[in-house]
């Protein structure tokens, strides 16, 4: 089975699990220390829950040797999150129940799961309880008000960075594309083989592509339908989405994965189109950039707080 290439876009419920694990060795894990964090500590299980939760959204698993730079990444990611999480506590910060619950409210919207019994039994399948998934959310959305009251302030956004953002992503780019697209979302609660009998659907789709079958033809032979989305406004789609369907030669079929499944997409047109006035893009413009300016202010911020703590790493 040839491997699916090209972009894969991952929703993501935690900003610090961008980087994902996947287990080695042997099934039966011994818990163990991994790292000291003034009086608290990190356990190997609590990097397992972080990659069973990465898992859980996307149904990837890293290759063993990507995995071992990514243990190491996650580990200092969850020392920050420790130390920002103690930090957070003496400043008395608190998070109340229903801002988690309305955080995984919103998370199950995202990705079409419709009930809490349906995303546990998929979380169930990668190790995960409900209630640790919730544990994570709390944590990051504790690390999210701790952000804010730490380094909001000395966030300025000038309305001339502003409006070089709109002359650069919208208002010169007005342009839309015409998208074929297949989806192959995975059943609700998906084991692992299900996930990848999914995952062979879509490579065996662009296997026959690249045969020189079109895109309706090889989706048909194993009963798929290919849907004409139409014509859609580049600026409507993910950044990340965008830019790869920029890099796509004309009429070659892409592969995308989602943390419900796959979707292979077509571009087979594209066309000018009006773009967005500055004054409908304006806000949305200006909270992107102070969210970015917010995380490099905090990496620095927390810097500080691992140069007066004592940490010790035994991983």
């Amino acid at each position: 089975m040839t491997k699916i290439k090209g972009i894969m876009i991952v929703a993501l419920v935690l900003v610090l699990v961008q980087l994902g694990l996947t287990q080695t060795g042997s099934a039966k894990v011994v818990d163990r220390i991994v790292a000291e964090v003034n009086n608290d500590i990190i356990t190997m299980s609590e990097l397992r829950n972080m990659q069973k939760s990465y898992q859980a959204q996307s149904g990837i698993k890293p290759t063993e040797k990507v995995n071992k730079h990514m243990q190491r990444e996650m580990l200092e990611a969850l020392i920050d999150r420790k130390l920002a999480k103690e930090e957070a506590k003496r400043r008395g910060i608190k998070v109340n129940p229903m801002e988690v619950q309305e955080a995984l409210n919103r998370f199950k919207q995202r990705n079409n799961i419709p009930d809490d019994a349906t995303l546990a039994k998929g979380l169930a399948n990668e190790g995960l309880t409900l209630k640790e998934f919730k544990q994570q959310i709390a944590d990051q959305l504790t690390q999210d008000q701790l952000l804010a009251m730490t380094v909001r302030s000395k966030i300025v956004v000038s309305d001339a960075e502003v409006r070089r953002v709109y002359n650069e992503r919208f208002k010169k780019s007005g342009t839309q594309l015409h998208i074929l697209s297949l989806r192959l979302p995975f059943p609700p609660g998906a084991t692992v083989a299900q996930k990848d009998e999914v995952k062979h659907k879509a490579e065996t789709v662009l296997i026959a592509i690249k045969r020189g079958e079109s895109f309706r033809q090889a989706a048909k032979e194993l009963s798929l339908k290919v849907t004409d989305v139409g014509y859609v406004a580049q600026n409507d789609l993910d950044p990340r989405l965008a830019d790869y369907l920029k890099k796509l030669k004309p009429m070659e079929v892409g592969p995308v994965a989602t943390p419900g499944g796959f979707q292979l997409v077509q571009v087979v047109g594209r066309r000018s189109g009006e773009g967005p006035s500055f004054e409908e893009v304006a806000p949305q413009i200006r909270q992107m950039l102070t969210h970015r300016e917010m995380q490099k202010e905090f990496t620095e911020w927390v810097k500080t707080l691992r140069e007066k703590a004592h940490i010790k790493i035994m991983l």
